[in-house]
């Protein structure tokens, strides 16, 4: 729900804060006051393109700033949620007009691109009139309104789900068919792939078996002349380790019948002794297996360059070959048994098609079903509206199979015929702004209860009527705010009498500039107003009266 809408130098207005409400506000004026201003500012707030030509003159830019209630409102939640611009339950955008520069947009104080805006306004707000935010002009709304009036979700979510299994069928079988085209050439390459795999014969462990022998035989050297080292220090010299310790051992166990306190050290030289002793034999093995042999080393490296080779032919690092021989072998496999897949979903794409053009089916019978009593409805209001001569129909054309979506094989489209013998047009095509309003509105009471945007705005809606139809015009537009917010422009006081709440539009002249202001009638200043509706600038004791009856008669 529009909660608040701030207007700062846009055309001739300087300045305007404006609270709103739930339920009907009806925005009055005398002609030129402003009041079109006001929906030109919301247009621009929910991403209408802009011209800088509508910055006040003598202002640098202008601005607009729209703010929403969402609590009740999950599909804009969940919007907001899939574009991260989610903040809880307030919707702000807010829109800059710089008069040397282009103009800017923001999303709950992030900036977004114009196109953005425009989809998350179409959610928000629908404006009826002269102006060109309006979703029933458009047929996906119009389809998904009839949808609606029909109750038949079950039905369009069956459908749904037919189209999508059927679609997915459909590629992968498409897939398979584009594969099988080159199957005899495909299979070759892959057969000699894996068989250049199965000749290399690669152990699941070798290649670090290899790189650690490698490792060890082109270090040969080294390790000879370390061991020999250690054990010429350890055991084979005068003065070795192993001579020390068993001398030191030696004199400290003469000494234990002495002193007892040296047992303990005496047994560590003793074990360290032994340890000693254990690595110099083990050690002395070691050095027995060193030996270097060119001829293994040689095989070594040649089988080490084989796996290389092939690792850097299919752009896999060693280590991922066996990774690669998976993936090759399971292509083949796939593609050897392709005529048993294909035939498979062949079958099972048939009975999916069947599938989805029997729902589909049973979804456009529903939808004529329902599209008879809606067109019922919405004619007998638009002949109460002053379309005497009015025929609302809805078109329901098949579709070919290729244009076939998950909404079905239908093409829809609202039409008019507003005249005898006028063939009926598409609603975007009837001339008449405060027509096409009327039609929107007897369209919208006939869907009350299927609506999905909050607000409602109607521009000039009682364009061209008067008396009784303009009462009925206003109660209508009462009816829709008891589910809906509803605004409305309008110059009849039938219309103005039948809403919760009522704004005044107002312009100031100070010889130098021009205000525009915005102010909220309780009962006393708005029965004035109606009043002055009625009878002009003189307004008497009877014209008070009875725009006094035309207030009380609304509430009742």
């Amino acid at each position: 729900m529009l909660t608040h809408l701030h207007i700062k130098d846009l055309a001739i207005v300087s300045s305007v804060e404006l609270e709103l409400n739930s339920g009907m506000t009806t925005l009055t004026g005398e002609t030129g006051a402003g009041k079109s201003i006001l929906i030109d500012a919301l247009g621009l707030g929910l991403g209408n393109r802009a011209d800088n030509g509508m910055i006040r003159t003598g202002s640098d830019r202008a601005e607009i700033t729209v703010a929403f209630d969402t609590t009740s409102n999950p599909a804009i939640h969940r919007w907001l949620q899939e574009h991260a611009l989610d903040v809880g339950d307030e919707c702000i955008l807010r829109r800059l007009l710089i008069r040397d520069g282009r103009s800017r947009a923001f999303i709950n104080g992030t900036p977004a691109p114009l196109q953005l805006l425009q989809s998350l306004g179409e959610l928000l707000v629908d404006i009826h009139g002269q102006h060109a935010h309006q979703s029933l002009l458009k047929r996906s709304c119009q389809r998904d309104l009839l949808d609606a009036y029909a109750g038949h979700l079950s039905l369009i979510s069956q459908t749904q789900e037919h189209f999508q299994h059927w679609r997915r069928c459909q590629e992968a079988l498409e897939q398979l068919q584009t594969a099988s085209e080159d199957r005899a050439a495909r299979l070759d390459l892959l057969r000699y792939q894996v068989n250049e795999f199965e000749t290399l014969q690669l152990g699941s462990d070798e290649l670090s078996e290899l790189d650690s022998e490698h490792s060890r035989l082109s270090n040969i050297g080294k390790l000879q002349e370390i061991t020999a080292l250690a054990l010429n220090r350890l055991y084979d010299r005068d003065g070795s380790v192993q001579e020390t310790l068993a001398h030191l051992s030696g004199e400290l166990e003469a000494l234990l019948p002495l002193d007892s306190q040296l047992t303990s050290s005496q047994e560590l030289l003793a074990s360290a002794l032994i340890q000693i002793e254990e690595a110099t034999t083990e050690l002395r093995h070691y050095s027995d297996t060193l030996e270097l042999n060119p001829s293994h080393l040689e095989q070594l490296e040649k089988r080490l360059q084989e796996i290389h080779d092939l690792a850097r032919k299919y752009h896999v690092s060693p280590h991922q070959l066996p990774e690669k021989l998976n993936h090759l072998t399971a292509e083949l496999n796939e593609l050897e048994h392709s005529e048993i897949h294909l035939a498979k979903l062949e079958k099972e794409l048939a009975t999916l098609h069947a599938r989805y053009l029997e729902t589909a089916g049973k979804l456009s019978n529903s939808r004529r079903r329902a599209s008879k009593k809606l067109e019922k409805s919405i004619t007998k209001r638009l002949h109460s509206l002053g379309m005497p001569q009015s025929i609302f129909s809805i078109v329901i054309d098949p579709l070919p199979e290729e244009r076939a979506s998950n909404k079905g094989l239908d093409q829809i489209e609202f039409l008019i015929s507003t005249n005898p013998g006028q063939t009926p047009q598409a609603l975007s095509r009837v001339a008449s702004c405060g027509e096409l309003s009327r039609i929107s509105l007897a369209i919208q009471v006939a869907t009350i209860q299927c609506g999905q945007i909050p607000s409602l705005i109607f521009d000039e809606v009682d364009t061209g009527i008067g008396g009784s139809i303009a009462e009925i015009v206003g109660k209508l537009l009462r009816q829709l705010g008891e589910t809906r917010q509803v605004l409305c422009v309008t110059h009849l006081p039938q219309v103005a009498a039948q809403g919760h709440h009522h704004l005044q539009i107002s312009k100031q002249s100070s010889g130098k500039s021009t205000h525009t202001t915005v102010q909220p009638l309780q009962e006393k200043d708005r029965v004035q107003e109606i009043a002055r509706m009625l009878g002009g600038m003189e307004i008497t004791e009877q014209t008070l009266a009875h725009a006094q009856e035309m207030v009380s008669k609304s509430q009742d």
